[in-house]
């Protein structure tokens, strides 16, 4: 369920792990950890270790993340729609 929020919050560029779990507030450590392991996994998003001291990780959307954008940009654009016919 988390996955969405995920490629959600790294459509704007890479991001570091702290980054995410301030973007998305409800979410724990370890489900974010989980979900970033399995997006990884599926080639939707890249981690990238810098080589800093100590070592930071950021992660990136991939060509095939990049594309599932749209899609989501399309979710949220039904859901204020129905938000404001739901107001009126």
């Amino acid at each position: 369920a988390w996955a969405a929020n995920v490629i959600w919050s790294l459509r704007a560029g890479p991001r570091r792990f702290n980054e995410l779990r301030t973007d998305i507030p409800p979410i724990s450590a370890k489900v974010l950890s989980t979900r970033l392991t399995e997006l990884e996994q599926r080639g939707v998003l890249s981690r990238n270790v810098q080589p800093t001291s100590p070592p930071s990780v950021e992660y990136a959307l991939t060509e095939l993340g990049g594309e599932l954008v749209p899609a989501l940009e399309a979710i949220v654009e039904v859901g204020h729609r129905l938000k404001m016919r739901d107001e009126a």
